[in-house]
């Protein structure tokens, strides 16, 4: 076997993808009297990579708010602006009584009006926004978060971004306050989302979280950190290294446990491959390979012997993915990062470990052209997955654990308020969905910002070029999930510095 070989399959040892389906589907959950969860807590992070256009994912429907986004994005020669609440689908061909246009399974015509949503706490009616009381809706296609924020198990934190502190629309003019440095850069608001530094970061807030429990969190520690979205900076610790899982692609060859079992079809393979590895004596660079590979095996093996236990294999598969658009099956890559994530869970007893931060991303979100034909199916799948992940925990071994996990979205920025004809471009401040049984949710946090562009006679005061100036940092948000995962105020202040600069500490969606 090459070298070159030999690499490549040193990713695949801790592969565990969707290759390796499950046979039991999700156990009756009985009686669960008597029994509790254990003292656990797991953060996740869903990142959506490219920039996901807010715009058209959480909207303001009152009159004033839902005039002015109609009147900007209702152009162009692809048009994106969503159908009002109430409105039935158009079916193909026939004439939308809205806009006049005929309507396709690609255009929001044919998708019918917005998903209404009521906050348990009115929204505050911002500066240039002529409405009595502002009301709310979600995508058309975003109807199993609907059903979530009605149960008050999803919250939405409105017009959150990166700030250095807060920014008001003079101000950014004036440049009389630091802003973040590279703004509307795809990799540099990445990496400030993750790590609160542009690209280069060494360290993330999800790894930095992660340090601060990994002393006391069993003997397993390697799996404190997981993605399954490959090597992300929000999971680098000073201490805490991310353990990667793939779950999308089937290994070449998979060699499980110190006995192995065939390699190329013979039964001695496995172990003498595993005493090649093994074998440091060619120098220090081979003994430092040697030792990161067997670590590698020994950790699957670990991983693939807890997956095979009854309670982590009950835990079901997600639910058939259609895609709105062309009504077709199809794979839905982030439910299946979220099942290694709902197993990973329901393996923690098994793994001896209390707390675990998890990163799991889906691209595609870079919406300049052809919205109407990418985004509503993005978001289909991001519905789809969240869906699919709060009724996996709810029944893990008789054992209701979503109040034990808090996934929330994250996203590069948003985009602009205004279509560039078919799409939008890069923009700043944006919506983001929080979900977990010990979630406030049924409401909306943060202040939802006025909506318009600056003409005739207008003044968006939290709008500067289309973009929205964030009105939450995410150094807020990050904070606030920290501080349910068990940090102190000493190792918030620590991992978040910039915390002090905004007047609320925590934002109390949890």
């Amino acid at each position: 076997m090459d070298r070159r070989r030999l690499l490549g399959l040193g990713g695949a040892f801790t592969a565990l993808g969707a290759a390796a389906p499950f046979a039991m589907q999700l156990a009756a959950a009985g009686s669960a009297a008597g029994q509790s969860a254990p003292d656990y807590k797991a953060l996740v992070c869903v990142f959506l990579y490219g920039g996901n256009d807010a715009h058209n994912t959480v909207l303001a429907t009152d009159n004033d708010s839902w005039g002015r986004y109609f009147a900007a994005r209702n152009t162009g020669v692809d048009p994106i602006a969503l159908m009002p609440p109430g409105v039935a689908p158009t079916a193909p061909g026939q004439t939308n009584l809205v806009t006049g246009r005929a309507a396709s399974s690609a255009s929001p015509e044919g998708w019918g009006g917005v998903l209404p949503i009521t906050p348990r706490t009115r929204q505050a009616i911002p500066a240039g926004t002529n409405a009595g009381a502002r009301t709310f809706a979600l995508h058309p296609f975003l109807e199993p978060l609907q059903t979530l924020f009605a149960q008050k198990r999803l919250a939405i934190l409105a017009n959150v971004g990166t700030l250095i502190q807060p920014t008001t629309k003079a101000q950014y003019l004036a440049k009389s306050v630091p802003l973040p440095t590279s703004l509307f850069s795809h990799n540099d608001q990445q990496s400030t989302w993750q790590a609160l530094s542009t690209e280069g970061a060494r360290y993330g807030w999800g790894g930095r979280l992660a340090d601060t429990i990994v002393g006391s969190n069993g003997l397993n520690t390697v799996f404190t950190a997981i993605s399954t979205s490959g090597n992300a900076v929000f999971l680098s610790g000073r201490s805490v290294v991310q353990y990667q899982l793939s779950t999308d692609i089937e290994p070449a060859e998979t060699i499980r446990g110190l006995e192995g079992r065939s390699l190329f079809g013979s039964t001695e393979g496995p172990s003498l491959l595993k005493a090649l590895i093994a074998d440091g004596s060619s120098g220090k660079m081979a003994a430092d390979y040697s030792d990161v590979v067997m670590r590698s095996i020994n950790a699957a093996s670990t991983v693939n012997d807890a997956f095979a236990e009854g309670v982590v294999a009950s835990v079901a598969g997600p639910p058939d993915f259609v895609n709105p658009l062309s009504g077709q099956t199809e794979a839905n890559a982030l439910a299946l990062q979220l099942q290694t994530v709902a197993r990973m869970v329901a393996a923690s007893s098994a793994l001896g470990v209390r707390r675990q931060v998890f990163f799991v991303g889906i691209g595609g979100w870079d919406t300049h052209n052809g919205q109407n034909a990418a985004q509503p199916v993005l978001l289909a799948k991001l519905a789809h997955g969240l869906s699919y992940l709060d009724a996996a925990l709810s029944n893990v071994g008789g054992i209701d654990r979503r109040a034990q996990v808090t996934a929330f979205t994250a996203s590069d920025f948003g985009r602009g308020f205004t279509t560039n004809g078919d799409g939008t471009d890069h923009a700043w401040g944006s919506h983001h969905f929080i979900l977990g049984g010990a979630v406030r949710g049924g409401d909306i946090y943060g202040q939802y910002p006025t909506l318009g562009v600056d003409v005739g006679g207008f003044d968006n005061p939290d709008n500067v070029g289309g973009a929205l100036i964030p009105t939450t940092s995410v150094d807020q948000f990050g904070a606030t999930l920290g501080r349910w995962f068990g940090a102190s105020e000493a190792q918030i202040d620590a991992i978040f510095p910039r915390l002090g600069n905004f007047p609320t500490r925590y934002l109390g969606f949890v």
